[in-house]
């Protein structure tokens, strides 16, 4: 017989507050036209997208992520000093180590709680919630403070006019805690490695020289929009089933914020009904890969497009190629 004492966490987890922060300096898609050769008519009509924000020096990872993470706890309710466990999701903090979540989760002033960054591109934020999810029901936390964010346009090379117009910057946070009711369903989530190559880093740091151009993100657009929108639909859709939900019972669907072009595939593939509730933050934010997921839906209920208590299925999906999907109730 073991002698482990079993764990004592709560029954289930949930949503209790979200965050978000957008850098202030907007970018229309006229300055992306001053480097590449396109029009803002082409980068709507192929994306959806006709802003983003870019960070400023001082619009850091940390300040950002810190930004975020204070308007998540306050709409939790809780104190700093509760949350137990800090989990960043980004591709763009640029020190390997220590992980910038232990600087987070010092300046927010929480006691001393575990802290450590993932990497799983815009599948992160997924990814992070599942890990957030099985601290709680396991007990090693109370609550757990989960941040998405990305300073992409340190990583665009503007000069590239397949991903010059994609990226922005951004920070999204959500503080997951106890519930005496599933509120966050299954995840369904994985990896396909074999497609790696398709969403990458153009140059490893160990192979950058300073007389390079600088290592960005670069992708093979069509074979990303293909995986997206045939095998992700199939992802979300065993999201839905896992979790006991059918398309006509859902109110919200967040997707990651990639394409406005995906996204409506999506929609039609799942055959979701008029009356859910379509995330279109890309239009005005671009794709913030981990931090698009939490940003979207911290828009969606400020603006009451969504309320609390609705259902919703979130999906991200990027460079790896990983993917991670999940319903929710929103906080």
């Amino acid at each position: 017989m073991s002698k482990i004492k079993p764990s004592k966490g709560a029954p289930y987890a949930r949503i209790l507050g979200v965050g978000g922060y957008r850098p202030t300096r907007v970018v229309p898609n006229e300055v992306i036209l001053e480097t590449i050769d396109s029009s803002d008519e082409w980068i709507r009509s192929r994306s959806g997208i006709e802003t983003r924000h870019w960070a400023s020096d001082e619009e850091t990872v940390a300040a950002m992520s810190i930004e975020a993470s204070g308007k998540a706890i306050a709409d939790a309710g809780i104190s700093a000093e509760q949350i137990g466990g800090v989990i960043v999701s980004t591709v763009s903090h640029f020190k390997q180590t220590p992980a910038v979540a232990t600087e987070i989760a010092h300046k927010l002033g929480t006691a001393k709680a575990a802290a450590f960054d993932i990497s799983a591109g815009c599948a992160g934020f997924g990814y992070g919630l599942t890990l957030a999810k099985g601290m709680i029901v396991e007990g090693s936390a109370e609550y757990v403070l989960v941040i998405g964010v990305e300073r992409l346009s340190d990583l665009t090379d503007l000069e590239d006019r397949a991903t010059a117009f994609l990226f922005g910057d951004g920070a999204g946070a959500v503080v997951v805690g106890p519930s005496q009711e599933p509120a966050i369903g299954p995840t369904v989530w994985g990896s396909e490695g074999d497609k790696s190559d398709t969403i990458k880093q153009t140059v490893a740091w160990t192979e950058y020289d300073s007389n390079d151009k600088f290592p960005a993100i670069t992708q093979e657009g069509q074979a990303v929009f293909r995986w997206a929108v045939f095998e992700m639909a199939k992802v979300a859709k065993e999201a839905l089933d896992v979790a006991g939900i059918t398309a006509d019972e859902l109110d919200v669907f967040i997707p990651h914020q990639a394409n406005e072009r995906i996204i409506d595939s999506m929609v039609k593939t799942l055959k979701l009904p008029e009356t859910v509730t379509v995330a279109r933050d890309v239009r005005t934010t671009g794709n913030t890969s981990a931090a698009s997921i939490p940003l979207a839906m911290e828009r969606l209920l400020a603006t009451g497009e969504a309320k609390s208590g609705d259902t919703a299925l979130v999906i991200g999906f990027g460079a790896g190629l990983v993917y991670a999907a999940t319903v929710v109730t929103l906080p």
